[in-house]
């Protein structure tokens, strides 16, 4: 029976149409939503994913395609889907409710709101059926709809005292009396406690599940550039290291997957995002400058040739992701058996590559093989005659069924690309990857700003969602490293007017530092700021580095100041976790070390230019 769509018919997220035919009737974070909520006086039952989250996959099959549950939901709430990464605005609010309520987090997010926007009861993944001490999905349904009906009151307290915690998080945390510390103080405290938790033999710095430590990765390696100690060359050294023999690196097609299920870096959480690629490659080629290891070169150029082959748009822009299934099945587009090696390669070279890439009968990964190179980097002689046999492997591997590709373009995480593109291009001189940054950069700018101001997201010609913290403090740094590798004057300038934007829209204006969202955004039920790096580097202190940044490039004071009021305005944060305040720290290096006179970089080639 061919089924109709529900209310999200129009909608262009690739994660919001793959919900389009549930028998769920979702609607989208709206107005309309909003106003059906409180005239039919119904909860919101508001569920967050993103095109490439495997629960998120998991949880559709299990629940949203279930006829009785959809008759359930649609009877007694006003259900409504949201994209994540097109609205971490409303991600960030109700991921913090769950994270007070359940002290974890996690997509699907799933969250039941008042008509007002106030939540009350939430968590993440849900299973069909009750057991093991968590309530199926159907039951959970059943027993809020019930407590809605009969106890409001009950859902009122809980409401009430939850928006609290959620005001005293957004309005971050008070300094108080606090000025910022001095760099030296704030960095020394920020290194111990990384230090404290760094694994000697996987390297990073936490348990399973393991996520690429990228801000912090790049932190140590200021650090160690300022401070010359070599324990933090050691944990930069052993992690980047250890990422990219694993199986977390994509040793045929290159890129990082999104985390390590496990400790060592072997099996992936399958999905790969750009953010991780854009992130990571920078990292990567600021310790090749501090060691010249072909393994950090090759990682860096195959995860930059990664995205030019798979996540770009034939007019530039990068795409957000790859999913983590293929064929309704986790990891299946990635992983081998011995003998479909041998099939590719013939005898002698396919076991060649099986015993160098720990490709066995028995499998690493649920009877399969994840390549990997843990037990030992093979010796440099046979690297030529490896890369022949990926470049095989990967042509037959395009030959399966590939993973989702979710193919909008956001402008926060392409900015991050374009300091990626560009650092490659400063390490190693490839034309190809200053090419990408300039492309990249022209398509945002072409498609994504709009009479002064930016859009978040662009799909099939279509730009939508104000656009965030992160969106202005990410393509402003990346334009300005375009700037800085030769890539031409009008991308400073392009860097200078969105660095106004920041002032003039998400300035705090009482206390210096930054919103989350611009003062003219739609209303919510809070307008978050936090110095806090997070999967993402923290928007405030990119944004507050920048401009720095920006002050010495232009000449402009009122960008000086708006950095120092912001760093005093995090001092809270700055004393109490500097090992959470990377992006912040690094603002504060420039403010107290100066900026480095103007470098010019053509052909992997820079030097400083005296007339700047």
């Amino acid at each position: 029976m061919s089924r109709k769509p529900n209310h999200l018919l129009g909608q262009t997220s690739p994660y919001l149409i793959q919900h389009l035919y549930n028998p769920v009737d979702w609607r989208p974070w709206g107005k309309e939503a909003l106003d059906e909520a409180r005239e039919r006086d119904l909860p919101i039952f508001l569920s967050i994913g993103y095109a490439a989250c495997h629960w998120c996959h998991v949880m559709e099959r299990e629940s949203f395609e279930d006829e009785q549950v959809a008759e359930f939901m649609n009877s007694h709430f006003i259900p409504v889907k949201v994209d994540r990464e097109e609205r971490p605005d409303l991600d960030e609010i109700y991921m913090n409710a769950v994270q007070v309520m359940t002290r974890q987090g996690g997509w699907p997010l799933n969250v039941f709101l008042m008509p007002d926007q106030r939540p009350f009861f939430g968590g993440t993944y849900y299973p069909p059926a009750s057991g093991y001490g968590r309530p199926g999905f159907l039951d959970l349904l059943v027993r809020v709809h019930d407590t809605w009906d009969k106890r409001r009151n009950q859902v009122e307290e809980a409401a009430g005292g939850l928006t609290e915690q959620l005001r005293a998080i957004s309005a971050g945390i008070h300094a108080g009396d606090l000025e910022a510390p001095a760099l030296d103080e704030a960095a020394t405290a920020a290194a111990d406690r990384i230090t404290a938790s760094f694994d000697t033999v996987n390297g990073g710095f936490t348990h399973a599940p393991k996520f690429p430590p990228d801000t912090q990765l790049a932190f140590l390696l200021r650090q160690y550039r300022r401070t010359g100690q070599d324990i933090l060359w050691e944990m930069v050294d052993r992690t980047l290291t250890r990422m990219a023999l694993g199986g977390m690196y994509d040793q045929v097609g290159g890129g990082f997957a999104r985390y390590s299920v496990d400790e060592r870096w072997l099996v992936p959480h399958f999905e790969k995002m750009l953010y991780n690629q854009a992130l990571l490659a920078p990292v990567y080629c600021d310790a090749w400058h501090v060691d010249n290891r072909p393994l950090f070169r090759r990682t860096v150029c195959d995860t930059l040739d990664f995205v030019r082959r798979e996540l770009t748009h034939e007019e530039g822009g990068a795409y957000s992701s790859l999913d983590a299934d293929s064929e309704g099945v986790e990891g299946r587009f990635y992983v081998w058996k011995p003998e479909q090696v041998v099939e590719i390669l013939g005898k002698e070279d396919g076991t060649l590559f099986n015993d160098t890439y720990d490709i066995t009968a028995g499998g690493n990964f649920e009877g399969d093989s994840i390549p990997n190179l843990l037990h030992g980097e093979p010796d440099g002689a046979i690297q030529e005659k490896l890369a022949t046999q990926r470049a095989r492997l990967l042509a037959a591997r395009e030959t399966r069924v590939r993973p989702g590709t979710d193919d909008k373009i956001l402008t926060a995480w392409n900015g991050l690309m374009i300091t990626g593109f560009t650092a490659g291009y400063q390490a190693f001189g490839r034309s190809e990857d200053l090419e990408s940054a300039r492309s990249c950069a022209d398509f945002i700018l072409a498609n994504l700003l709009q009479e002064g101001r930016l859009l978040a997201s662009w799909r099939e010609g279509s730009a939508a969602h104000p656009a965030y913290l992160d969106d202005y403090a990410f393509l402003a740094r990346g334009l300005l490293d375009l700037f800085e590798a030769g890539g031409g004057d009008r991308y400073l300038d392009a860097a200078g007017e969105l660095g106004q934007v920041l002032l003039d829209r998400f300035e705090d204006k009482e206390r210096g530092g930054w919103y989350f969202i611009a003062d003219d955004h739609e209303d919510l039920l809070v307008r978050n700021r936090s110095g806090l790096d997070g999967a993402l580097p923290s928007g405030a202190g990119v944004a507050t580095e920048t401009l720095v940044l920006l002050a010495a490039r232009l000449n402009l004071d009122r960008y000086r100041e708006a950095a120092l009021r912001a760093l005093s305005s995090y001092a809270g944060e700055l004393h109490r976790a500097p090992n959470g305040c990377s992006s912040l720290l690094a603002a504060l290096d420039y403010l107290e070390t100066g900026v480095p006179e103007r470098r010019v970089c053509r052909d992997g080639v820079c030097w400083v230019d005296r007339k700047s």
